[in-house]
């Protein structure tokens, strides 16, 4: 006969905060705790983790006691896992999210506090994404403008690999958290991501509602990391072995990363993602890029619309950092095919390839002085300045100016020996020597040959293109590793100081065209 008290002690609810380590099989998922963010309308947010199969898992959201809703679902088998949708939400809180599992006789309750409705924006990438707030310029004072920042909440995803896709996380670097000094500048290159803090940061001061960031990055990793197998498979990337660069100093396998840091975040309803790599790609398959980002972000939107049953729009706003410079020993032309492969080689952003993304163009953020190298530049601040525009326009609607003028119009005067560029948006204009190339063919051979810039009025720029004897085919704009010196570049717009895009064209095309056409 069982002891009254034993059975007492069974059918008493035990409360176990969300981090619990007491193996009675029923969690959240790793990334559900105290502090979070949750997506909030018109999406509903999805809450889910691991039980006993067969049992019955009971959500609840409350606020000052109060039940707001509740949601009720059961563990399924094979995975053992559950997940419910909330009702779509109001930006705001604090709220407390309980779970309960009843199986039998016995229950189980978890519970996170301090729960905030907003917009959820995971942040990705290599080393410039990696780079945290202690690194980058003035880093004292924004490691100290916390204050008025705490609806902002940041949450960092620890550096692993995975041959398989993992459902869930196997490790977290930090919990969801309310900004400090100590958690934005852990250390070189460890947590927190100084660009997506201050994009959130940024987006913060124009929503005024919480945002949620997650960083997912890892330094010296090129694409093919965090593409899956069905992306990288649609680019025809090679299965198996890459050649070893300089500029691949983490895992090089492909999808290791999608697998342990991307895949297992599939599940959570997102607003929005950002983006900065590149430079690990620059000798490894370089000449798929144009192919492997779009799939990337393509594959990426599938998987987060499905894995938050359709709660995540299926396509998400996608932002980006095209390469800054970098102090090369070469003078090659790598760095900018991967800045025009980053557009799909259109050179501008949003495009029938890459629909609902915004790009922040950095060539003109050089640092030739970073402690990091120069190819990690410390003016972290502007480039999430530039991201933010690109995110209030394409990701909120906002009817403003987010990338810099491109040409839209090229007429060659050859009696005057000029082109003729005319630009879709004003132009600021500072004249500066060999940033403008032409290619000049005779002979069935072609060269690139320095433009000079000529006259220019509020939407209009001539190039001097005398110095070509024989047939203009092309004209291309900063085409170089390092195109100009720190925000000086020629060509800006006057009232938003963005800059103009690096971009090639050909003269039978008018408009910025595929790169692959251009002869050697």
């Amino acid at each position: 006969m069982v002891a009254p008290g034993f059975i007492f002690v069974l059918v008493l609810p035990l409360i176990l905060p969300a981090d619990t380590s007491a193996d009675v099989r029923f969690r959240f998922a790793s990334y559900i705790n105290n502090y979070m963010v949750l997506q909030k309308e018109p999406a509903g947010a999805v809450i889910w983790g691991y039980g006993i199969f067969g049992a019955t898992v009971t959500v609840t959201l409350c606020q000052d006691k109060e039940t707001i809703m509740e949601k009720v679902t059961s563990v399924k088998a094979h995975s053992n896992s559950w997940m419910v949708v909330l009702d779509p939400m109001k930006p705001g809180g604090p709220y407390e999210v309980m779970a309960q599992q009843t199986f039998g006789r016995t229950n189980f309750t978890l519970r996170v506090h301090d729960v905030l409705f907003g917009d959820v924006w995971l942040c990705s990438g290599q080393s410039n994404m990696q780079m945290t707030v202690s690194q980058i310029f003035n880093a004292t004072r924004e490691l100290s403008n916390t204050a008025a920042y705490q609806s902002v909440r940041i949450f960092s995803v620890s550096l692993t690999e995975a041959e398989q896709e993992l459902e869930d996380l196997a490790k977290v670097d930090l919990q969801w958290s309310k900004p400090t000094s100590e958690n934005l500048g852990h250390g070189v290159f460890k947590y927190m991501s100084a660009v997506c803090w201050l994009f959130g940061r940024n987006l913060y001061d124009t929503l005024h509602y919480p945002i949620g960031l997650i960083s997912s990055s890892w330094g010296g990793t090129p694409i093919e990391a965090w593409s899956s197998g069905r992306s990288l498979k649609t680019c025809g990337v090679p299965t198996r072995g890459f050649t070893r660069s300089d500029s691949v100093t983490g895992p090089n396998k492909n999808s290791v990363l999608w697998n342990a840091m991307i895949h297992p975040l599939h599940n959570m309803t997102l607003k929005g993602m950002i983006w900065y790599q590149g430079e690990s790609n620059i000798n490894v398959n370089r000449d798929l890029y144009n192919c492997t980002f779009p799939a990337l972000i393509e594959d990426w939107r599938q998987a987060f619309h499905r894995g938050s049953q359709g709660q995540t729009e299926r396509f998400f706003p996608f932002g980006f950092v095209q390469l800054s410079s970098y102090l090369s020993a070469t003078s090659d032309d790598k760095f900018p095919q991967i800045r025009w492969h980053q557009t799909a080689d259109f050179g501008y952003v949003p495009n029938v390839r890459m629909p609902n993304t915004f790009m922040a163009v950095a060539m003109d953020l050089c640092d030739r002085t970073s402690p990091y190298g120069s190819i990690h530049p410390r003016d972290k601040q502007t480039v999430a300045y530039r991201l933010h525009l690109g995110a209030r326009a394409v990701a909120y609607g906002e009817k403003l100016i987010f990338q810099g003028p491109l040409p839209e119009k090229m007429e060659l005067l050859a009696d005057r020996g000029l082109l003729n560029l005319t630009y879709s948006q004003q132009i600021q204009v500072k004249k500066q020597d060999k940033i403008f190339e032409i290619s000049c063919c005779s002979d069935r051979q072609c060269k690139w040959l320095p433009a000079p810039m000529g006259p220019f009025s509020a939407q209009t720029l001539a190039l001097n293109v005398s110095s070509c004897r024989g047939t203009l085919a092309a004209v291309r704009y900063a085409w170089t590793t390092w195109p100009c010196e720190y925000k000086r570049c020629p060509l800006y717009h006057p009232s938003s100081t963005l800059p103009a895009p690096p971009f090639i064209a050909f003269m039978t095309d008018q408009i910025p065209g595929d790169l692959s056409k251009l002869a050697e």
